[in-house]
């Protein structure tokens, strides 16, 4: 899949800028046009391939938005988009902490699919050039900061929904803003008014921290480091070799023959209901911190390992010595390149 598989068929924008006391709503679909086009998709495609994403349902006796779009047709697109940004608006000219925003409607279609996308640009301040005129006539080129921009293609939007008209099922990228006097989930808590699943990069956090912490309790810290990178390992594998890493087999292969801290990992992460969860990465980054073995000595020294080369005795080897010393002897060097 790339972005040019999301097929635009129509785009409309809203402003919503809370200091203005209303959303400004368009009447008209804006002719995007190529190169606003390629922005959107780009945008779209970002979202939908984020490990950051949930999927999520909606509440259907409670959502507006669900009863909004339960009656979707192409000729009702602007109509309902200015519904969606109006109930969007209400919620943050209550809210200070949620930052003002452009609501740009996108409805595509992908693998045969119809889809409605919500971004939610919200503003980026940026240094721009202004030109004006002084009192002689003459030009004054002046340096301002503009408040208003959109996120670039490269940056990752921070609050979007896509949702599939064929069954509302919704995707959902979001970020906590205060609501209340407490941070919380508002994008799919009271504006989609939708269940929200933890993101594969959530679970991903949550199960290396649960690992992370049990051993510290249970193993001595002269084993932690041989633990620790055993581990990871493991995880690395899995992806490596699976493109997918199960809970249940990493609890299994992390926690061989010590049933006492496998039970207290299982135990941390049924909190969260993922137990029996599998969990695929498909951001690059997310999965590249498992690619090497970072290192750092109390004498201030630091090693990086791939991860090919840790699992090659070959190459590196560790050697704990009488006095609870650890020594690393890396082996079969051909050349070494100062940078």
């Amino acid at each position: 899949m790339d972005k040019y598989d999301f097929n635009i068929k129509k785009v409309i924008v809203h402003i919503l800028e809370s200091s203005a006391g209303i959303p400004v709503l368009s009447d008209e679909e804006l002719d995007y046009g190529s190169e606003f086009g390629d922005f959107l998709r780009e945008h779209l495609y970002r979202i939908y391939i984020s490990d950051d994403i949930k999927n999520c349902r909606f509440y259907e006796e409670d959502s507006e938005i669900f009863n909004i779009l339960k009656e979707f047709d192409r000729d009702s697109f602007a109509e309902i988009s200015r519904k969606t940004a109006v109930h969007l608006y209400g919620i943050m000219n209550s809210n200070i902490d949620i930052p003002s925003a452009d609501l740009v409607v996108v409805l595509y279609t992908l693998n045969g699919a119809e889809y409605l996308g919500l971004l939610k640009m919200n503003y980026k301040s940026f240094y721009t050039h202004m030109t004006s005129s002084d009192d002689f006539g003459g030009n004054m080129n002046e340096v301002i900061m503009h408040k208003a921009l959109f996120p670039g293609e490269g940056q990752k939007l921070s609050e979007a929904a896509l949702i599939c008209l064929d069954d509302l099922t919704v995707k959902v990228v979001e970020k906590k803003y205060e609501v209340n006097g407490a941070k919380e989930n508002y994008f799919s808590k009271r504006f989609l008014q939708c269940s929200s699943n933890l993101s594969s990069k959530a679970k991903l956090a949550i199960v290396t921290k649960a690992v992370e912490k049990i051993q510290e309790k249970y193993i001595d810290d002269s084993e932690q480091l041989e633990a620790k990178m055993k581990a990871k390992s493991i995880i690395h594998t899995e992806f490596e070799e699976q493109g997918i890493i199960s809970l249940p087999e990493i609890a299994e292969k992390i926690f061989d023959e010590q049933p006492e801290m496998r039970a207290e990992f299982e135990e941390q992460i049924e909190k969260y209901n993922i137990s029996e969860d599998e969990i695929t990465i498909q951001s690059p980054s997310a999965s590249r911190k498992f690619s090497k073995q970072h290192l750092t000595t109390d004498t201030g020294i630091e090693i990086k390992i791939p991860m090919e080369q840790y699992e090659n005795q070959d190459s590196v080897e560790f050697i704990t010595n009488q006095d609870g010393t650890v020594s690393v002897l890396i082996k079969n060097i051909t050349k070494l390149i100062s940078k």
